[in-house]
């Protein structure tokens, strides 16, 4: 994981206390948020914003700088909620590659599940959210349970996130994961290069452009928890 200073304390993560009258619901934290993921999930990231929140709930802008600090913290708020979707389990030595590449197909499929809020997953850095923490700490714990010394499970968590976090990224940014006509535009462009430059690209444009379901991205989690497979020890 990226080393980076945190964005907002610690405190702003977790549930605040409802302040306001009984008789109108009042404007939390927690609102705040599942507004916020609404929009992306109807309008995409790039209509998230403090003004568009303000209207999703009936209010101005400014009041919701007493709950969130700012959009960077809101992006923040926003995908540790997504994150609160993926499934844990408990650390099995006996089964921990498969337990590996199911919590990361799971991650996967929330991200994917919520337009391109995976925009965001690209740009965090180490977690420091509640939901982000669960999973890092999901993912250490199983990585351990295969026999992975410290150093080699903190790395492979590290890459295993950003591995996933990217594939993801790509996908929902060519139409949630249908990208067929992006494949077919990337034949097109081979097919009109020059062959005596490019004879690998041309000769497996096919192979380079193949698209089927999840293939590449489970060709790669084989590799990534296979290599890792191999520096483990005894289980920890």
């Amino acid at each position: 994981m990226t080393s980076a200073a945190p964005r907002s304390s610690w405190s702003a993560h977790w549930p605040e206390k409802e302040q306001g009258s009984p008789r109108r619901q009042p404007l939390t934290r927690e609102r705040i948020v599942e507004a916020a993921l609404r929009i992306v999930d109807t309008e995409g990231m790039d209509a998230l914003s403090m003004r568009r929140v303000g209207q999703e709930l009936d209010t101005g802008a400014a009041s919701l700088y007493a709950h969130v600090g700012n959009k960077e913290e809101l992006i923040e708020l926003v995908l540790d909620l997504a994150y609160s979707e993926v499934e844990l389990e408990r650390p099995d030595p006996a089964d921990w590659q498969d337990q590996i590449k199911r919590l990361m197909r799971r991650s996967r499929d929330v991200l994917l599940g919520h337009r391109d809020l995976a925009k965001a997953a690209v740009v965090a850095n180490v977690p420091m959210t509640p939901h982000a923490m669960d999973i890092a700490e999901a993912m250490l714990g199983i990585l351990r349970a295969g026999g992975l010394d410290e150093q080699t499970a903190a790395y492979g968590v590290d890459l295993l996130g950003l591995y996933t976090t990217a594939t993801t990224f790509e996908v929902s940014t060519r139409g949630g994961g249908n990208s067929q006509e992006y494949t077919d535009r990337v034949r097109q462009y081979f097919a009109t290069i020059p062959v005596d430059r490019y004879p690998m690209i041309t000769s497996m444009a096919a192979a380079l452009t193949r698209n089927v379901g999840d293939e590449r991205f489970e060709f790669g989690l084989d590799i990534l928890v296979a290599g890792l497979a191999r520096q483990a020890g005894p289980a920890a």
